[in-house]
C-alpha cells in the first residue's frame, strides 16, 4: 500500500481499538522496551499521547524514564516552519494542548538535537524495512535528519509491520532502528 492508503487504513484500525485494549497494548509496548539495550543514555525524546488520535499511551514510558532518572525531552510543533523545538521536562514544565490537540511544553529549557540520543517515534504504520508512515507533515523526518547519525530511533505501534510501503517513499524519509509492538520487537 502507499502511504496515503496506509494513513487511511491505520486511522480506522486505531479507532477500532477499545480504551481497554489501548491501555493493555501500551503497557505491553513499554514492557517490550525494557528488553532493548537502550537504557544507558542520558537524553530521551518522547512524544506525548494525542488521545484523540488513539495513539500509544506514552505515560508508561514516561514512568520508566523517570524511574531511571533520565533526561526527558518533549517537543513543541511550529506549524509555520514545520520544525520541532525541544524542551527538557522538569517539575516546572507546563503542558498545554495546541489547536491540533498535541500536548506540548509551553516553554522551558531548550535542548538541541545533537544532545538527543534516543527518540521514541509516533507513527501510524511501518514496514519490515523500518520505513514508517506518520501523519504526513514531515515534522519527524526533518527532526530525525538533524539528529546525530547514531541517535536511536524507535517506533511504537499497536500493529505489526506491513511487508512493504510502496511508491511514495522519499529520499528524505528517515528509517527506524527499531519498532516495538505489544508482541514483537522489530530490528532494522
Amino acid at each position: 500500500m502507499t502511504k496515503t492508503e496506509l494513513r487511511i487504513a491505520y486511522r480506522i484500525k486505531r479507532r477500532n481499538v477499545t480504551e481497554e485494549q489501548l491501555e493493555n497494548y501500551s503497557l505491553q509496548i513499554a514492557n517490550q522496551l525494557l528488553q532493548l539495550d537502550i537504557w544507558n543514555f542520558s537524553f530521551y525524546h518522547l512524544f506525548l499521547t494525542i488521545t484523540e488520535q488513539h495513539e500509544v499511551n506514552t505515560d508508561y514510558i514516561l514512568n520508566i524514564l523517570s524511574g531511571k532518572d533520565k533526561n526527558i525531552v518533549l517537543s513543541k510543533s511550529d506549524f509555520k516552519t514545520g520544525l520541532l523545538k525541544h524542551f527538557l521536562l522538569t517539575d516546572n514544565t507546563t503542558i498545554k494542548k495546541n489547536k491540533y490537540n498535541i500536548p506540548e511544553p509551553v516553554d522551558g529549557i531548550e535542548i538541541t538535537n545533537d544532545k538527543i540520543e534516543v527518540v521514541f517515534v509516533p507513527l501510524l504504520a511501518f514496514d519490515k524495512n523500518g520505513n514508517r508512515v506518520g501523519y504526513g507533515k514531515g515534522f519527524y523526518d526533518t527532526f530525525l535528519a538533524s539528529c546525530k547519525p547514531e541517535t536511536i530511533k524507535i517506533g511504537l505501534s499497536f500493529f505489526e509491520a506491513e511487508t512493504r510501503i510502496i511508491s511514495d517513499i522519499f529520499e528524505g524519509d528517515i528509517a527506524l532502528d527499531y519498532c516495538v509492538t505489544p508482541t514483537e520487537i522489530y530490528r532494522f
